[in-house]
């Protein structure tokens, strides 16, 4: 297939191109540079492969949680390409999309990205079964619900996984859970491409027009209004 995959959903972009069997992908870690680096990445990545935006089956992105900003750009661009050519659009939850690749491990899988103020996005899976949905969490809030888990042993991804282990450790001393990870970051936007296929084969209905980004928490502007209208 010929498609195209954009995660926008942290300070990196990442955007991979497939036609066929030929894949390409690019990561820019570039802070608040995206808006002014998506569209020319994307004509770049596509290149590679020699596609055109007209030729594409399907397009897919990491649809929430993440950056307010990041996440209405990627929308914009790919729900651009679905108005011009008709391209389906899937989307996918960014903490999925960052847990995929570890999903037949033989215990449970801890997915997690700094949401800043001491809390972190978190979904736990038990291989295909999601134990704990997509949250806003505080440290001590997930970290008793780690420990009424069975397991004693537990696998943590996304961003920010280090950094959520060395919270835990720090913070909470009692947790006598076991937590490990790898080092480095795996692309997931290869990721996205096996997850919406699988969601083409059983026939699950690409976004509507109406639906975008998956937020968890409001933006700071609009908890500063709301903060307003209550006082």
């Amino acid at each position: 297939m010929k498609a195209l995959a954009i995660d926008t959903s942290l300070t990196r972009i990442t955007i991979c191109a497939k036609n066929d069997d030929n894949t390409a992908y690019l990561t820019l870690d570039i802070g608040m540079r995206q808006s002014e680096k998506l569209l020319p990445s994307i004509e770049y990545v596509l290149s590679q492969v020699d596609l055109k935006t007209s030729d594409l089956d399907y397009t897919v992105l990491c649809k929430g949680p993440g950056s307010f900003t990041g996440l209405r750009l990627s929308f914009s661009a790919l729900k651009a390409i679905e108005l011009s050519h008709g391209t389906p659009l899937y989307g996918v939850g960014t903490l999925e999309a960052y847990s995929y690749a570890y999903s037949s491990l033989p215990f449970p899988v801890i997915c997690a990205v700094d949401a800043k103020k001491n809390r972190f996005y978190v979904r736990i899976n038990n291989g295909t079964e999601n134990i704990i949905e997509d949250g806003d969490y505080e440290i001590d809030a997930i970290a008793e619900k780690i420990a009424g888990l069975e397991s004693s042993e537990f696998f943590v991804c996304g961003s920010d996984a280090e950094l959520f282990i060395e919270r835990i450790k720090k913070d909470i001393p009692s947790f006598n859970k076991k937590l490990f990870c790898l080092k480095g970051k795996p692309n997931e936007t290869e990721n996205l491409f096996a997850i919406a296929e699988d969601m083409i084969a059983k026939k699950i209905p690409a976004l509507k027009d109406f639906e975008g980004p998956v937020y968890i928490r409001a933006s700071e502007a609009e908890e500063h209004l709301t903060s307003k209208a209550s006082s």
